[in-house]
């Protein structure tokens, strides 16, 4: 997930903290939207 961070900050000018939660932001989205794919979002992004 660092390295999504890294482009994140990079390419958008997102600070860490804004990068996190965007990250954060998108997880949660598609879990909710696709609640079959959650356990495979949480074995990408390294989530719970």
């Amino acid at each position: 997930m660092n390295e999504l961070i890294e482009k994140l900050k990079s390419e958008a000018g997102l600070t860490d903290e804004q990068a996190a939660q965007a990250i954060q932001t998108i997880v949660g989205f598609v879990k909710e939207k696709f609640p079959m794919l959650g356990g495979a979002v949480d074995n990408i992004f390294g989530s719970n």
